[in-house]
């Protein structure tokens, strides 16, 4: 199956929007782990058994791996590989370049990593995100309106009547297919994302911003009425405890925020 239809069955499997993102960081690991960079792989597999349950999705932010060097990027590797046939997996890179250089950079995430989704900047435009639409069997998530503050300082930036977000939404939805092309959309802006809707209903949202960013969950929900989309949350899940618990208690917050986002 294609990467949308893999979406499609592990959240109808699991009657579950929700996913895990494993922005995993070896200063906040818990305490019964070293403070070392292979600790982040057994980390990363522990969080992943205490909530498979009740993730249809996982996301790994490569730049707390990346950090590490050619270590860290071995945990990508081999949580990916671990992932392969148990969940949807989200290759959280930001990435978008000239062309010859997002060729590279999908390759490598989809060829060499295994992800199924990846997200991407579209401020260089159609060249820089055509590269990783090519991989029509995978989906690639556009940076609309992000849940981070300084999200205010261009993407709502108006111009011909419409914030600049509107017009990346509105200029891109050409670029791919409804099955391979997301975009990503804060929790944080709920009011925005209604809006949104009536230019996508039918794209997947990709939404960050709920938990320990503050996005409130009915207003997103209201918000996005039955729109396809996958939720994030990372740390409120990952780090739930810092003790011998932590996995237990990851179990509980990924039980709680899957009936939160109940659909």
């Amino acid at each position: 199956m294609n990467s949308y239809q893999k979406i499609k069955y592990y959240q109808s499997e699991k009657k579950s929007l929700l996913c895990v993102g494993l922005d995993s960081d070896v200063n906040k690991l818990p305490d019964v782990f070293e403070r070392k960079v292979s600790s982040l792989l057994d980390f990363n597999l522990e969080i992943i058994n205490s909530t498979l349950e009740f993730a249809s999705s996982y996301k790994i932010n490569f730049a707390f791996y990346e950090q590490y060097g050619s270590e860290g990027l071995d945990v990508i590797k081999k949580t990916m590989e671990y992932l392969k046939d148990k969940s949807f997996v989200i290759a959280d890179a930001k990435r978008g370049d000239i062309g010859n250089t997002s060729n590279a950079y999908a390759k490598s995430c989809f060829d060499y990593f295994g992800a199924d989704a990846i997200t991407v900047a579209p401020y260089m435009g159609y060249d820089s995100v055509e590269p990783f639409l090519k991989f029509s069997d995978k989906m690639t998530f556009i940076l609309a309106l992000t849940s981070n503050p300084g999200s205010a300082d261009f993407q709502r930036l108006v111009f011909d009547g419409k914030p600049l977000f509107q017009h990346v939404i509105e200029k891109s939805i050409s670029w791919g297919t409804i099955e391979s092309t997301g975009f990503v959309t804060g929790a944080t802006h709920p009011e925005d994302i209604s809006k949104i809707r009536k230019i996508i209903p039918e794209n997947y949202l990709l939404i960050p911003g709920v938990g320990t960013q503050g996005g409130d969950v009915q207003s997103l929900m209201r918000s996005n009425g039955n729109g396809p989309s996958i939720i994030n949350v990372s740390r409120d899940i990952i780090y739930a405890s810092n003790g011998k618990d932590f996995g237990a208690s990851s179990s509980v917050r990924a039980k709680y925020y899957k009936e939160l986002f109940a659909f």
